[in-house]
Order: C-alpha cells, then sequence, then structure tokens
C-alpha cells in the first residue's frame, strides 16, 4: 500500500498558518495583564481616549505657531480701481479676477458671468477703451488702467449710448443675460473703427454668445450706432 501523507491543515489565512507566537512575547503579554489587573474596563478606555487626543492634537498645536499677516514680496490686498471715472477702494485677493470683483465687491452686476473661461463675452468690459473678458483678468493686473463696464455708458443727463439705444431700437436684446457683453464688445469695435462694414462688425462680435440666436438683430444694433454716431460726429 502506498503511504498517504496526513492532510494539510487548512486555517483562516490558507494552507500555510502563521507560526505560533514567541514564548517570550507571551510571557511579556501576561506579565503586563499580571501587573495591570486592577485596571478597570471604563479606566481602560478612558486611557486610549486620552492618548488618542494627545497625538490627534499634535498637527493643530504645531499649525497654531504665530505666523506674519503677509508673506514678504505678498501682493497689496487693499487697491484703488479707476471704474467708471471713479477711484474705488477694495480688497482683492492675489488670485481674484475682475468679474468677481466688479460684481460681489464693488456691486456692479451688469457684468454677468457665464461660462468663466473666456468663451462666452457676458464678462466683457472696457479696459483703457478695449475689451476684455473680466473673467480672465486679474484685478491686481489693471490697478492703473481705466475700466468701463455697462454701467458706465449712460451720460451724467442719464441718456443711454448710442449702441444701447439701437440695440433697443432693432430688438437685439431677448432673454437679456449677453445684453452686457454685446453692448460692451459694440462700444469697443466703434472706439476702434467708428465707421465699420457689416463684415467687420460681425467679426468683432464673434466673441459673444446669444444662446437666443439674436446676432442679426445684434448686427443690425451695431450698424445703426455706427450710423448715429457717424450723423453726430457730422453734426
Amino acid at each position: 500500500m502506498t503511504e498517504r501523507n496526513p492532510p494539510e491543515r487548512v486555517g483562516p489565512a490558507g494552507p500555510n498558518p502563521s507560526p505560533p507566537p514567541d514564548q517570550s512575547e507571551v510571557g511579556e503579554i501576561g506579565e503586563w495583564l499580571a501587573g495591570h489587573s486592577g485596571m478597570s474596563r471604563r479606566g481602560f478606555i478612558k486611557g486610549v481616549i486620552a492618548s488618542g487626543v494627545a497625538v490627534s492634537g499634535v498637527p493643530f498645536l504645531a499649525n497654531a505657531s504665530p505666523r506674519p499677516s503677509m508673506q514678504s514680496g505678498g501682493a497689496e490686498r487693499l487697491i484703488s480701481l479707476n471704474v467708471n471715472e471713479q477711484t474705488r477702494r477694495v480688497d482683492v485677493l492675489p488670485n481674484e479676477t475682475l468679474a468677481m470683483t466688479l460684481r460681489y465687491k464693488l456691486g456692479l452686476t451688469g457684468t454677468k458671468l457665464g461660462c468663466d473661461r473666456a468663451e462666452c463675452g457676458a464678462c466683457t468690459v472696457l479696459i483703457d477703451g478695449e475689451t476684455h473678458y473680466s473673467c480672465s483678468t486679474l484685478t491686481h493686473r489693471v490697478r492703473a488702467r481705466a475700466i468701463t463696464t455697462v454701467e458706465g455708458l449712460e451720460s451724467p443727463t442719464g441718456e443711454l449710448h448710442p449702441v444701447q439705444q439701437a440695440f433697443i431700437d432693432e430688438l437685439a436684446p431677448q432673454c437679456g443675460f449677453c445684453t452686457p457683453g454685446q453692448i460692451m464688445a459694440a462700444v469697443g469695435l466703434l472706439n476702434a473703427n467708428p465707421d465699420p462694414t457689416r463684415e467687420e462688425a460681425r467679426r468683432a462680435m464673434a466673441g459673444n454668445i446669444c444662446r437666443c440666436g439674436a446676432y442679426d438683430h445684434y448686427l443690425n444694433g451695431v450698424m445703426r450706432a455706427a450710423q448715429e454716431v457717424s450723423n453726430g460726429a457730422d453734426r
């Protein structure tokens, strides 16, 4: 008869169970338990909790050391901005965009936030007379420049800008969300080119999205405003 090997013992960890603990370790544990046999369950739990609190508090204490209010070379936060021909003092974070400053610090909510990544044109403003997307312009970079928003186009006597009036006459605004950006883009175009062709106006307004699809109405408004500006200059 062939000799059979005894079946292999299989434990929870698989066919190769872990070796028995070292007898010296068992002895040390036994001595510790014997020395603390008077500890109650409540006392043991209190000790565990206290040690956990002490360990978790180390990072907090390490971070609680006094720090300077501003790092050396950091950007000044309280700055002056020239907005709509007025000097405005405002607290600005180093990474804050002009759109956020205008809307939430200065209350100029005519500047809209759409895509927030320089694609839709709803946040268009004029900086030194030229169109810029304020959602991708850092406020700290325009401290010494003239900023114009849609709120600044109205005359001191309350008359609308020719572009604003032309857009109304041509029924350009539909939902109205993109209208401030469309107005600022048109004003920037007429600042640079007071007598554009329709194709030139189309290219200049291409950076402003109208989700209502009223592009022809806006183009008609631009051309009407250009005519009004031209007639005003002739008078």
